[in-house]
């Protein structure tokens, strides 16, 4: 039975994303020194991860232009499902190949294998979300009020951060002020969590579990996975 896999900014081809910094000031973002060694580094964990059959969900960002984007894609296993992020800025196209249609049978034959060829190796769908065992999965968090239904928020766009839990509100700015704990109701799977490879969604959701979130719909909501 195919696997299901979630991963989020890769940043295919983005050489400054191998020279940020993380909060410390000191470690690297990622280890790299050029978006090259970080290219084929991660196809390599990519396609010792997932098997050509396997499901891949990738919670936004995926290259930054597109001479990467279409370098790396015809490389990477998996039956691939964008939910599309603030740096996937290219056409439709370039993501979810059209079918061609024409009147002759023998061209139609072609188109068919052009668009299956492509298919196979590009995205087969682009969502602005998708619903799993009652999380949401997005790249950007979603805001805390359209999050009551749900158990959980899988995404993407914070790297190596994570969603802090509040801890109270400034009472001379009224700005929220948060801790240091993560906070359980949302669970980042950028590649920076994940060892610069896709995590499988059975062991995400363990670790929603274990660090005190909830997987399925809350507060009585009931619905079925989009």
């Amino acid at each position: 039975m195919p696997a299901v896999y979630l991963t989020a900014d890769p940043h295919w081809g983005h050489e400054g994303v191998c020279r940020f910094m993380r909060n410390d000031g000191v470690t690297k973002l990622r280890p790299w020194d050029n978006a090259a060694e970080m290219n084929e580094a991660m196809i390599k964990n990519w396609n010792e991860t997932v098997r050509p059959n396997d499901k891949v969900y990738v919670l936004g960002d995926v290259a930054m232009n597109k001479n990467a984007f279409h370098a790396v894609m015809p490389r990477l296993n998996g039956d691939k499902v964008l939910i599309k992020g603030n740096h996937d800025i290219l056409k439709l196209d370039e993501y979810v190949p059209r079918r061609k249609e024409s009147k002759s049978a023998q061209e139609q034959e072609q188109f068919d294998i052009e668009y299956e060829n492509k298919r196979n190796v590009y995205f087969r769908d682009i969502r602005a979300y998708h619903v799993m065992n009652g999380c949401i999965l997005s790249h950007i968090p979603i805001h805390p009020e359209s999050l009551a239904r749900f158990g959980c928020n899988i995404h993407g766009h914070l790297h190596a951060n994570e969603v802090r839990k509040a801890r109270g509100v400034d009472a001379k700015t009224g700005t929220v002020l948060y801790s240091n704990e993560p906070d359980p109701n949302y669970f980042c799977v950028s590649v920076e969590h994940t060892n610069y490879t896709p995590i499988l969604f059975e062991d995400v959701l363990k670790r929603i579990v274990e660090r005190g979130g909830t997987v399925g719909f809350k507060n009585g909501n009931y619905g079925r996975d989009m």
